[in-house]
Parts: C-alpha cells; structure tokens; sequence
C-alpha cells in the first residue's frame, strides 16, 4: 500500500467547485477519496445544476 501524500496547512491541494466555481481545500475526510471530489459542500452537492 503506498503512503498517501502528507500535507501541511501552507501546502494544500485545492479545487475549483462545479456549481458555485469557488475555490476548497482539500480536508482531512476527503483523504480517500480526493480524486472524486467535485463540490465544495453538501448545499453545492445537492444543487448540481
């Protein structure tokens, strides 16, 4: 199993949202599944149009 990337506060990934196009940070509960984050929250993951 190979080691997941280690992040500091300062050296975050982040993404554009598909619905709001805001920019988010990657957040300790994405760690798994960072590749198939595509909204910023749960109101822009509801609201997908």
């Amino acid at each position: 199993m190979p080691d997941k990337p280690r992040y500091t506060k300062s050296n975050l990934p982040s993404k554009i949202c598909v619905v709001c196009n805001r920019p988010f940070e990657w957040r300790r509960k994405w760690a798994d599944c960072w590749e198939e984050v595509k909204y910023c929250s749960e109101r822009c993951r509801r609201n997908k149009t």
